[in-house]
């Protein structure tokens, strides 16, 4: 399967001959072929995007967010391929594909629909004047979207992008492109005017790197690696461009001795390992209380060794394939790293049971065992640097303050969690770590209204619900004196 950009409203070959193979995570097989763009291919999709701008701007906010209902209408009659391209793409079970994946695709680009449609300026009056604050769009968007969420991430940038009036073009990871193709599939059955949504595939050095530098282009919005951000940031910032970057993390799960010790490991090994820890969000380091250390531990490595592990089609699996096999020899360093560094493994730490529990066309996959660390310094590297990978670091505190000490010994900031019966509690240490979302008693509970994003090496803006149309509109206000 060649699959092609898509360029003012129509599928198209690109300019150059360069190819890419897409490879299956659990097999380690090629199932298709993505082009690496050129310039001149980027060049003509921001140019299509340039030209529909003006017009497609033009319409008022329920007329877009009525289109957004209609592609989340077509998306959603196709919640099965999504679940199953994303399975295949990105190695993860389908049951995640289809209750995160799908689901969140489809309920995107309906929760900005209905925000758009409500969406209203604001008046500020004075004594003797009124200022009129009124939202118009930005003009050319860049979105550009990582491997672990692609019809996800790709939908939450979207949707809010075109429904406050800009046009795009969107740049998904060479590593998963099949489900932003079926997007644009959608896109283009529904009959969005042409230029509206574009994508040009290509990789970082190529596609990516001269799109957000490119002069015609006004905004961008990044998720990926932290290194990759700051690449994004410098070659967008001299244009002065709109910038939203949302990067890595290092985020701790902070288990108190007066938790709900069951729903504590349960919520603690979600976060864990969730996507095969390929998730932003995920609580890598876990902070346990001294008293329940012993109690807590030997429960979650229960919990983690119960997990079931394979094929992602299956719907019985729990936790699927890694995304490549140059991640996989990242995250094994990090194994390595930690041996080093003192750490103990409690469970894990090699792929070699896995594999002989694996059919024969899953034997070329990237497997690895959900792995976990003790005895390791909260200041070492695997407990301070993002691995992004089913590996976590359990360590010890006594009080509140060394807990939040922990937590905060990161360059990041993007998420953590609190586990405790005492809730004030739970709020109270949620405020004192530096970070952008905090969850008390649960984890990646989502209410699309609030803010998306984090401080330090996890990014720059935040995304989602007013958030979102703020970064995707310029505002104007207008005084009129009476």
């Amino acid at each position: 399967m060649d699959l092609m950009n898509y360029v003012d409203g129509k599928f198209q070959a690109h300019t150059g001959e360069e190819w890419l193979d897409v490879v299956e995570p659990a097999t380690g097989r090629q199932f298709a072929r993505v082009p690496l763009s050129s310039p001149s291919d980027v060049d003509s999709a921001i140019l299509a995007a340039r030209r529909a701008q003006p017009e497609w701007g033009g319409l008022s906010h329920s007329e877009r967010a009525d289109w957004l209902e209609i592609i989340a209408d077509e998306l959603e009659s196709r919640y099965e391929d999504i679940a199953s391209l994303e399975s295949r793409d990105t190695g993860k079970p389908i049951s995640l594909a289809r209750a995160v994946d799908a689901n969140r695709s489809v309920a995107n680009f309906r929760f900005f629909a209905d925000m758009i449609r409500d969406h209203r300026g604001e008046v500020f009056e004075m004594a003797d004047a009124d200022n009129f604050v009124t939202y118009r769009p930005v003009g050319v968007g860049a979105l550009i979207t990582p491997w672990n969420l692609p019809l996800y991430l790709l939908s939450w940038k979207v949707a809010p992008a075109i429904g406050m009036g800009n046009t795009v073009v969107c740049k998904p990871s060479e590593m998963t492109p099949l489900t932003a193709n079926l997007l644009m599939e959608v896109i283009d059955k529904v009959g969005l005017p042409s230029g509206v949504v574009n994508l040009v595939h290509g990789n970082g050095d190529g596609a990516g790197s001269c799109l957000v530098s490119h002069s015609d282009v006004d905004l961008v919005s990044f998720t990926g690696g932290t290194s990759t951000g700051a690449k994004v940031a410098a070659s967008a910032s001299p244009h002065f461009k709109k910038i939203s970057l949302e990067l890595g993390g290092k985020n701790s799960s902070i288990v108190f001795a007066d938790c709900d010790l069951k729903k504590t490991i349960e919520g603690v090994g979600r976060a864990a390992f969730l996507n095969q820890g390929q998730i932003c969000l995920c609580g890598s380091r876990v902070l346990v209380q001294e008293s329940i250390y012993d109690e807590f531990v030997e429960g979650f490595i229960d919990s983690v060794e119960s997990l079931k592990i394979g094929d992602p089609s299956e719907e019985s699996t729990q936790l699927g394939a890694l995304i490549s096999s140059d991640h996989l020899q990242k995250v094994k360093e990090y194994v390595s790293i930690a041996k080093d560094e003192g750490g103990h493994f409690l469970t894990g730490g090699d792929d070699l049971k896995i594999r002989s529990s694996l059919s024969r066309d899953l034997e070329g996959g990237y497997w690895m065992a959900p792995t976990v660390i003790g005895g390791l310094s909260p200041d070492s590297r695997c407990s301070t640097e993002e691995i992004f990978g089913p590996v976590v670091t359990v360590h010890r505190f006594k009080t509140e303050e060394e807990a939040i000490e922990i937590a905060n010994g990161t360059r990041y900031g993007l998420a953590g969690s609190v586990w405790t019966e005492d809730l004030e509690k739970g709020r109270r240490v949620a405020e004192g770590i530096r970070t952008g979302m905090v969850w008390v008693n649960t984890w990646l509970h989502r209410d699309l209204r609030t803010p998306f994003g984090g401080v330090g090496d996890s990014g720059v803006g935040r995304e989602g619900g007013k958030w979102s149309l703020g970064f995707f509109s310029e505002t104007l206000n207008v005084c009129v004196k009476r």
